[in-house]
This record gives structure tokens, sequence and C-alpha cells, in this order.
């Protein structure tokens, strides 16, 4: 099993994601956990998130993590996909699928790999106000970095 890595500036679309991994695995799978993170709009205080990355670096480190997730747990599918560039409130911006005969292993790796894309993924966030201000660079907070480390 080889897992899947996208880094797009377009959306994505979590059913045809779905679709494309329940279909990979043939009945295979037991359990496929998605999880989306959305660009929120602050209580109307943002516009949009702009996302830059460093192309190349940013495919390495999210694959070995993907490829760390899949010798932690007996995954049969792994899918992750993160966005960069100006996405607006309600749009998606990461999106992680892990697929395992089980529901338990499913779980613990997608959690796994949420909290390690908002640590060690080489993203830079900037807000977009809604007044036509551009905010400061958004660092990860404590909170994540508890998460992390936990695995």
């Amino acid at each position: 099993m080889t897992p899947r890595l996208s880094i797009q500036p377009e959306p994505f679309d979590v059913a045809a994601e779905i679709a494309a991994l329940t279909a990979e695995l043939g009945g295979r799978a037991g359990a496929i956990v998605s999880f989306t993170g959305l660009c929120r709009d602050e209580d109307g205080q943002l516009a949009a998130l702009e996302l830059e990355h460093y192309p190349g670096m940013a495919e390495a480190e999210i694959g070995r993590v993907l490829d760390e997730a899949v010798t932690r747990w007996p995954l049969q599918g792994a899918v992750a996909i993160h966005r960069h560039g100006l996405i607006r409130p309600g749009e998606g911006i990461v999106l992680v699928l892990a697929a395992s005969a089980h529901r338990s292993a499913a779980f613990e790796a997608a959690s796994f790999l949420m909290d390690y894309l908002k640590t060690r993924a080489p993203f830079w966030k900037r807000e977009h106000r809604a007044d036509g201000t551009l905010g400061g660079w958004v660092e990860a907070t404590e909170h994540d970095a508890a998460a992390a480390a936990r695995w």
C-alpha cells in the first residue's frame, strides 16, 4: 500500500476522494475515517486564509508522516490532501483519509496525521481580514504542540 499525497491549489471533493479510496481497496477495508479541515471566518473577521509552502520540502515532510502512520497502524490506505493559495471561509484546507480493517486503527492514524500536519508540515498561513487588511502569519498553538506530543 502506497499512501497518496497531494498539495494543490484547487478544492478537493471529499466524497470523490472517499469513493476513489473505497474502489482502490476493493472491499478490504472495514473502516475509512476522514477528517476535513475548513477555513473559518473567525466571527466574520476573516475574508480568506493564504497558505504558502515550499514545494518539494512540504511533500517530503508530509510523505514522512504518512509513511510513519503506515508503519504504526495496520492501514490499508492513507490519503493526505493539503491546499495552498487563497482559501475562503467554508472551503476545505486539508483532507486526511485513513483506511483499515478496524475502526480504532483508522481513527488513531487519522488523528495522528492531523496532529502532525498541524505542527510539522511546512506551511505558512496569513490572514486576509474582511476589512481589507493583512493579518500576521499564524503560528501553531501550544494546544497543537501538546496534541502532537502525545504520539
